[in-house]
Formats: C-alpha cells, sequence, structure tokens
C-alpha cells in the first residue's frame, strides 16, 4: 500500500477557503480576495477566524471546501482522491483528460 492510499484510509481533513468581495465591476459580483488551505478540522473554529478577518457586514462572503474529493477515474472505474479544484481537463475522471 503505498502512502497516500494510507493518508486518505486514515481519514486526514483539509479544508480550503475562498473569500470573496462584493464588486458591481465584475460579472458575477465579486472578486477573488483570498485562498488558502488549512488543516483545522474544526468547521466553527475555521468560520470564526473568517469572519474575524473577513467580515460579511463589509461586503465579504466565503465558501468552505474539503480540500480533496473523491473522483472516479473515466478509463479504469478506480476510486482516487483529487484536489476538488482541479481543471476538468487535468482530471482523469473526465474524457477530455484522456482524448487530449
Amino acid at each position: 500500500m503505498d502512502t497516500e492510499e494510507n493518508i486518505w484510509q486514515i481519514g486526514e481533513i483539509m479544508y480550503t477557503i475562498e473569500v470573496y468581495k462584493k464588486d458591481r465591476r465584475t460579472r458575477n459580483g465579486s472578486r477573488s480576495v483570498a485562498k488558502w488551505d488549512t488543516e483545522q478540522t474544526d468547521v466553527n473554529v475555521i468560520e470564526d477566524i473568517v469572519n474575524n478577518m473577513y467580515p460579511a457586514k463589509k461586503g465579504y462572503s466565503y465558501k468552505l471546501n474539503l480540500t480533496m474529493v473523491q473522483r472516479k477515474n473515466f478509463m479504469t472505474g478506480e476510486s482516487f482522491m483529487e484536489r476538488y479544484d482541479t481543471p476538468r481537463f487535468c482530471s482523469p475522471a473526465s474524457e477530455s483528460f484522456w482524448t487530449m
């Protein structure tokens, strides 16, 4: 068993925080301000930290994502762990990865 498989079987969890600020100059009405990974596993603690650093009353919002997600290889059907923001064309879970 290789080490990467072992880490995910143990259940190590990481979160990625993406912070946005309202900005009417952009198409979707907000712009990205910050993005970082954290090994903190308590969601309430993460939310407190983000809300203190980037208060909603000043126009900030955030998304909290699991950094690694489980996907299925398009060709073999095997499950694997992949970063949530991996572009589709770089992911073995998509057909476009295998057709290039």
